[in-house]
């Protein structure tokens, strides 16, 4: 790292923080402006609605504009940096054009790096405090009662074992109808087992069934039993039940590996969803990296129209790989797309469109 790479590196590091954050503030304004009557419904000082709300959402915005920030903040320095000529006096030293990004390649993976620590650890911890208040504050329904009831709850125990039940109450952790059954190697039949209700103890930490029917099944031999209550350890907390349609952002990536290896083991819906995300996590500060690349070779050609034909075409790519995220998670979460693939298919495709503007920029 010589003169030239620090001074192109501290313009790109201060034009990317200065844009991001007068774009927070913006983010927060307009957020305010949208939620004020939540606000004032909840009766909460301006103190604990930052600590309870905002201190989440600025880590969040920040994390979800990051990669359009890198890309918007090369385009403008760099295209400035052109318009001065000073890229062509660079080029012109003897300077290769390989030789002038190494300061986009290490302020790009300096900032890559940055988004990834904060997906894996930051931004979820700060997700849980927004999507809590969220959940508490904003998303409530006055006119719907069972807002915290479930229907038709299935799910795995373990590799041979089924349970469900026709309906769950999360508040009052109980529920009916419950059922359980077992399948041997042969995929058959060889326990069954209902129950008119269940309900957590709290005292023991299981599961409390009522007016139950035991089958034990034995080829053609069946063996039934009656209790009126028994209590069972089904390796399922009532947390665990519970309808979080923000699950997946609260958790830290160690935590989601976790969660999403006992949901495929359970059998449970929407599990492209979660490796969808998973997936994204890694992906996005490659798509930094990426995108910081394709702004550098196209913002330090010298054009008529200077920066504003610039950022029109940084805006046009940015909308270009929004759209492409959005379909790619589209088509693995209602499709049958891989949730790997759906998370990096958009880098991949912006892989070739920085070689290729890599070749035709100026040498």
């Amino acid at each position: 790292m010589k003169k030239i790479d620090w001074y192109i590196l501290k313009k790109f590091l201060s034009t990317f923080f200065f844009a991001i954050l007068m774009f927070t503030v913006i983010s927060v304004v307009v957020d305010i402006s949208e939620k004020t009557d939540d606000f004032v419904r909840s009766n909460l000082s301006f103190r604990q609605i930052v600590m309870q709300y905002y201190i989440g959402f600025i880590p969040y915005i920040i994390a979800f504009l990051f990669p359009l920030f890198v890309f918007l903040a090369v385009i403008f320095f760099a295209s400035k940096m052109a318009a001065r000529t000073e890229v062509i006096a660079i080029l012109s030293s003897g300077v290769s054009f390989r030789r002038y990004l190494r300061a986009f390649v290490v302020g790009g993976v300096f900032l890559g790096s940055i988004l990834w620590w904060a997906d894996r650890f930051i931004v979820p911890k700060a997700n849980q405090i927004r999507t809590d208040f969220q959940a508490k504050y904003v998303d409530t329904d006055p006119y719907n009662p069972s807002q915290a009831q479930l229907n038709r709850i299935h799910f795995r125990i373990d590799p041979v074992t089924y349970a469900g039940m026709a309906f769950y109450d999360t508040l009052r952790k109980t529920g009916s109808q419950f059922y359980m059954y077992r399948l041997n190697d042969s995929d058959k039949l060889v326990y069954n087992l209902r129950a008119e209700g269940i309900s957590w103890d709290t005292a023991t930490k299981k599961w409390r069934l009522d007016n139950l029917i035991e089958r034990k099944i034995n080829g053609l031999h069946e063996t039934v039993s009656m209790d009126i209550q028994r209590k069972v350890d089904l390796h399922l907390a009532p947390s665990e039940l519970n309808n979080d349609f923000y699950i997946q952002d609260k958790l830290t990536t160690p935590q989601l590996d976790v969660y999403i290896k006992r949901e495929k083991l359970r059998g449970a819906e929407g599990v492209n969803t979660l490796e969808v995300e998973r997936y994204r996590r890694d992906a996005t500060p490659v798509a930094v990296f990426l995108l910081t690349m394709i702004g550098a070779c196209i913002a330090s050609r010298k054009i008529r129209g200077g920066s504003g034909v610039h950022l029109a075409l940084g805006i046009f790519i940015s909308a270009v790989y929004i759209i492409a995220n959005q379909f790619s998670t589209v088509f693995s979460t209602k499709g049958h797309l891989p949730p790997f693939w759906a998370a990096w298919i958009p880098n991949i495709i912006f892989l070739f469109v920085a070689w290729g503007l890599y070749r035709k920029a100026p040498k």
